[in-house]
């Protein structure tokens, strides 16, 4: 189960789209490294466009660094029904490529495992 008693909280954001999501990251730099992307991933990126709308439709939770409720980023994950954190300001720098994370967008916490 996803407990926060044991997983530490490594991010913060805003709250962008609400639900959980537990899965390995994928830290996409540029809409143009969307290969990597597997299925059930958590995508971390410094933020969408709609050319990550094929890395989006992978996903199974988005957190970014930069954008704030209405952003790109939580208006996609809200249309698509997947959790979202925005604006940590530095989830492509704290985590890595096949990290385990939990993502809590009703909390606006991103847990490692």
């Amino acid at each position: 189960m996803m407990g926060e008693k044991n997983n530490k909280i490594i991010l913060e954001g805003v709250p962008a789209s609400a639900g959980r999501a537990e899965g390995r990251a994928i830290v996409i730099l540029d809409a143009k490294e969307q290969d990597d992307m597997v299925d059930g991933s958590i995508l971390i990126v410094p933020f969408t466009t709609p050319l990550f709308i094929p890395a989006i439709l992978k996903s199974s939770a988005i957190v970014t660094d930069k954008g704030g409720i209405m952003c790109h980023a939580a208006i996609i994950a809200r249309e698509f029904g997947i959790p979202s954190v925005t604006g940590t300001e530095e989830a492509t720098k704290k985590i890595k490529d096949n990290m385990e994370v939990i993502v809590d967008g009703t909390k606006g916490y991103v847990y490692g495992k």
